[in-house]
């Protein structure tokens, strides 16, 4: 009997483990958005508005009351309107004391105000406990069941237990609550999504950049020259030809310069002889933005298989070969094998092959997907070591590809040299220094360094000084 009626206890719906009803005020499509997602798990919502009919646009089971009936329904109460809109909120500071206040407003701008919405909504309602959440979630990510977007939502407030209250909330929607401390940390959260690709920038106009350097050297050595000296029109060159040896350059250009700032800083740790010294700005912008370096080279490399693979059937191909064919008939003369020509070519496709192969791999280690399942030794070989396998790979590739045009004085047109002669430069530099840091006399002290060890711990604490005393 009893058995009998602790399995009926265990099939009865547990009522104390019901949801706390939650206000919405604002019946816009955020506030719509929001509003069907916590009736899809399980919260009793009321909406606040001016309007207190029933929309056929609000979310079914949701109840549409005056903003002070609303608010007297919940201990939480979310602000899904404009911050200008915010002053008719002081006629309910009786009401809304003590309540917890979700502000999930953004701005049009970056820093358009001297203080954060939430923080100037904390000023208006001293008596309430502010919270900023959901400002980084978009109505079109709730109403696709966050299937396709961020599951970030970044929280902060000043009251531990109301922040920790609007969190159960976001974890009770299927997204991901991060906190970031204090109402001061509002302002950044808010400028978070107003930000336009932030650690693409320098990448995006640094490849530009290179882009068109290249571009126009190349047009002046492959189209302009033959058109000055030979009388032959080569423009078609921009179409095909000119991009895919800009591709490649470039590639590897900004490969090296993914590894470029860890060993300046290498160098840099190993002058001071600490570690507890800041970088300069510049180096610390450019480290951290080295995954996008790189996955912008693969971009690069990319584009460069696929240019490589259309040039069989490309008109001006198959013309020279058909052209070299019957030359050869009509001089009665066929040209030998030559084996190191052979052995050039082979070496160079083989570099090229193994050296994307790894650039591929590279790519794929760096999506959060993947790294987030790998522990910090495997990624670092991945990154570190495989990544300066792929360094010097695609730099043989191109130094195989050279061959003895090196040499050649026929290469150098107007006294420039061949565009992939420049992009060694970079690349070379790096492997040098990297080799020479590999030696024991310097990977000993710089390895104690970065374990702590300090050289001249005077020049260390002094630079905590500095430090501690320009942050307060």
């Amino acid at each position: 009997m009893n058995k009998n009626s602790s399995n009926i206890m265990a099939l009865a719906p547990n009522t104390s483990n019901k949801r706390e009803t939650v206000c919405i005020f604002g019946t816009g499509d955020f506030g719509r958005a929001l509003g069907h997602k916590m009736i899809q798990s399980g919260y009793p919502v009321v909406f606040g508005s001016r309007s207190t009919q029933i929309s056929s646009l609000i979310p079914k089971g949701a109840e549409v009351l005056s903003h002070a009936e609303a608010a007297q329904k919940a201990a939480i109460i979310i602000i899904a309107i404009q911050r200008q809109h915010y002053n008719f909120l002081t006629s309910l500071t009786e009401i809304l004391h003590g309540k917890v206040l979700v502000d999930v407003s953004n701005n049009l701008k970056i820093n358009e105000h001297p203080e954060s919405n939430a923080e100037y909504l904390a000023q208006l309602m001293p008596g309430a406990k502010v919270v900023k959440a959901f400002n980084t979630v978009s109505a079109w990510a709730l109403q696709s069941g966050t299937l396709d977007a961020s599951r970030q939502v970044f929280v902060c407030g000043d009251d531990m237990e109301a922040k920790q209250m609007v969190m159960n909330i976001v974890r009770a929607l299927g997204l991901t609550p991060l906190d970031q401390g204090s109402l001061l940390a509002a302002q950044e959260i808010e400028n978070y999504p107003l930000q336009l690709f932030p650690m693409w920038k320098f990448p995006i106009l640094l490849s530009f950049g290179l882009a068109s350097f290249f571009f126009f050297y190349c047009l002046i050595r492959n189209v302009i020259y033959p058109y000055v000296y030979e009388n032959k029109d080569f423009s078609f060159f921009i179409a095909i030809s000119i991009p895919n040896r800009i591709c490649p350059i470039l590639a590897l250009i900004l490969l090296a310069l993914v590894y470029l700032p860890g060993v300046l800083a290498a160098i840099i740790q190993l002058y001071r002889g600490t570690k507890y010294h800041r970088f300069p700005d510049w180096l610390d912008k450019w480290m951290l933005c080295r995954k996008q370096l790189g996955l912008v080279a693969l971009a690069f490399a990319s584009l460069h298989v696929l240019y490589t693979l259309v040039i069989p059937i490309r008109y001006f191909v198959r013309w020279r070969m058909s052209s070299h064919i019957i030359s050869q008939v009509l001089n009665n003369k066929t040209e030998p094998l030559n084996t190191t020509n052979a052995w050039l070519s082979d070496s160079y496709l083989a570099l090229g092959i193994l050296g994307f192969f790894l650039f591929v791999l590279l790519g794929i280690t760096s999506l959060p997907s993947v790294s987030n399942n790998v522990n910090w030794r495997e990624f670092r070989f991945v990154q570190s070591k495989l990544g300066y396998l792929t360094l010097i790979l695609c730099t043989a590739h191109t130094l195989a590809y050279g061959g003895k045009r090196f040499l050649s004085p026929s290469s150098y047109r107007w006294y420039l040299p061949n565009a992939y002669m420049l992009s060694l430069i970079i690349p070379c530099m790096v492997l040098v220094v990297k080799f020479v840091l590999i030696f024991p006399c310097l990977d000993k002290p710089l390895t104690r360094i970065r374990q702590g060890w300090e050289r001249n711990p005077q020049y260390s604490e002094q630079s905590h000084y500095i430090i501690n005393k320009s942050a307060v």
